[in-house]
């Protein structure tokens, strides 16, 4: 978290772009000056072409006129591309920051991350580029030209100021009626859109068991509460706006009538009279702008507060010591852990130590913790309490792009990006070709790639689309052997195998073996364990057995025996009873027959 009074890195940002934020505000000076141009025109045309009849003189006026508007149009035209490349500049500082940002947070939120800072972004450079910005820049220039009214006469200045203080009011007005409905508004469409993208995710679940209906119904639900929120703010933000305007205007007509009184009076003269109208107009236009453009405002204004908060709240990991190569050994000290954003803890008091080149097999029932461990013994998940280290660092510790490398992962969902087999082999870095193809020779999937149709070279659809699940397990098989990793930690690596699929596997799992990198396979299928040396047993969060493998099932077959003999006394007990019952029960019948015959 940032110290109080230290500046976020949004902040900083925007500090670097500050020497062209003054360069826009020089050529505003400049441009705001040029601006009375017409209405010094209109002077000197009305006060003295007029009355000297001298076209010469309205020929100069004329010249020097259109000279000032091209200046003034080259500035317009630089200030303008100035605040473009300040929003390019500002995404550029900013877009890797962000990235990183939004990766920490969708694993510190359990993958449940959204790209809508991006969004954010874009939004806050829009804007930085649009009317809103220029007509902020123009607004403290107003005074200027307000000044210029009282030198005209007092009046003209009074009923100028009075007119800008009621639109200002009316500015003040519709930030607070659609501040709220906006955020509100767009809280909802946020929440929409992540709706849409995990309903997209998982379409062939809602088609096969005709869901969408009762989806699409929610998704409109939200839906329909951020049209209305926004209709409702625009109506108020377009009621004010059009007042706004309606003011603007006929305060510039009733200027006119007080300038026209005022010559009357033989207090004004006729020039002065159009040249205050083009004036005061000129001072209301960029509060009239401001209104006008409010929404993007407010919206822009929203976008920087989240980003600001996203963030503050993940802060970028500081570059660390880069440590030597890892060789593999692991040891857990008194962890417990749990999902990211929740305290109750799905593992406690784990304690152990995994030689390098040791093979250990998870097993367990079912929401025992298994594949909570496997992120915390790879430091995806940090633990709540103790500490998982490799080679005797912290796995925190590690600069994660240096670790990378000496970590194989495959989780038990499997997720393949959109880029060719080879470039998801190598990781998206460089692909060397000895190296993908290495990787892909051990995890027992080369053959299978080069029958695709383009081969290494095949493209793969998001998520893994054109393959099949047995292939992408596979394939993401041979990322986490991609390189020399020294950790490996298979999450049911054959959960989706057939027989060839299971078999090139337990190859790969020699081949590690041999090569001693220390290895971590979870699996409900205990014939894919009996190579291990270790089988660590968990249940409800907490080791139950950690031993050698030979001792771990001789100990589970001893067990089931018990159960089993159980289970059959039980049985033979009930077949007793049974008996009994149908023993007592033929006499009685007998002595009723006897009865009967004796009667």
């Amino acid at each position: 978290m940032n110290v109080k009074g230290e500046k976020t890195d949004l902040q900083g940002a925007v500090r670097l772009c500050r020497q062209a934020f003054t360069s826009v505000g020089f050529f505003s000076l400049f441009i705001n000056l040029l601006m009375l141009v017409p209405a010094i025109y209109m002077l000197q045309v009305y006060d003295r072409v007029l009355s000297t009849q001298s076209p010469d003189t309205l020929l100069m006026l004329t010249l020097v006129v259109l000279f000032l508007f091209a200046i003034m149009g080259l500035l317009e035209l630089i200030r303008s591309r100035i605040l473009v490349r300040i929003g390019n500049r500002l995404d550029t500082l900013l877009n890797g920051r962000l990235y990183r940002a939004m990766f920490h947070r969708s694993l510190i939120s359990d993958g449940s991350g959204s790209a809508q800072p991006l969004d954010d972004l874009a939004n806050l450079r829009q804007f930085l580029s649009g009317n809103g910005l220029v007509a902020l820049f123009d607004t403290p220039w107003v005074p200027i030209y307000l000044a210029v009214l009282f030198l005209f006469h007092p009046w003209l200045g009074l009923f100028a100021t009075a007119s800008g203080l009621v639109l200002l009011a009316l500015a003040v007005a519709s930030e607070k009626a659609t501040q709220p409905l906006l955020a509100q508004a767009h809280g909802e469409k946020i929440k929409a859109r992540e709706q849409v993208v995990s309903n997209l995710r998982n379409a062939e679940v809602l088609h096969a068991m005709g869901m969408l209906p009762g989806i699409m119904a929610r998704w409109s639900q939200r839906h329909h509460r951020y049209m209305a929120g926004m209709s409702q703010a625009n109506d108020r933000s377009g009621t004010l706006g059009n007042l706004s305007k309606v003011l603007r205007l006929l305060a510039q007509s009733l200027i006119l009538g007080l300038g026209a009184w005022l010559v009357l009076r033989g207090e004004l003269t006729p020039g002065m009279m159009i040249a205050g109208s083009i004036i005061m107009g000129r001072a209301l236009a960029p509060i009239d702008r401001v209104i006008g453009s409010w929404k993007s405002v407010v919206s822009a204004r929203g976008a920087y507060e989240r980003l600001d908060t996203l963030l503050r709240k993940t802060p970028d990991e500081q570059e660390r010591m880069s440590l030597p190569a890892p060789r593999g050994e692991i040891v857990v000290e008194g962890v417990a852990a749990a999902p990211p954003g929740s305290r109750t803890p799905t593992l406690g008091g784990i304690e152990l130590a995994v030689a390098p080149g040791e093979h250990v097999g998870i097993i367990g029932p079912s929401a025992a913790g298994k594949s909570t461990l496997a992120r915390v013994l790879l430091g995806i998940w940090p633990p709540l309490v103790g500490t998982v280290r490799l080679d005797g660092a912290d796995i925190t510790l590690w600069n994660r792009e240096e670790l990378g490398p000496h970590v194989g992962y495959l989780p038990q969902d499997i997720e393949l990006f959109e880029g060719s087999v080879a470039e998801n082999i190598a990781r998206f870095g460089e692909v060397e070709t000895e190296a993908v193809v290495s990787a892909a020779r051990k995890a027992g999937v080369h053959e299978m790639v080069l029958g695709l149709s383009e081969g290494y070279d095949t493209l793969i659809g998001p998520g893994g689309a054109g393959l099949s699940g047995g292939q992408r397990q596979r394939i993401a098989l041979a990322r986490a052997l991609y390189g020399r990793p020294v950790v490996v930690v298979l999450d049911e690596p054959n959960a989706s195998l057939d027989d060839r699929g299971e078999y090139a596997l337990r190859a790969a799992i020699a081949t590690l073996k041999r090569e001693g990198v220390t290895l971590f396979v979870i699996s409900h299928r205990t014939h894919l364990l009996k190579g291990m040396d270790k089988l660590l047993m968990l249940r409800d969060g907490r080791i139950q057995l950690f031993a050698p493998t030979a001792e771990v099932l001789a100990s589970l077959a001893g067990k089931a025996a018990v159960a089993q003999s159980a289970g059959q006394a039980a049985r033979t007990g009930m077949t007793a009873v049974v008996a009994g019952q149908s023993g007592a029960a033929k006499p009685s019948a007998a002595g009723d027959n006897d009865n009967e015959q004796t009667a």
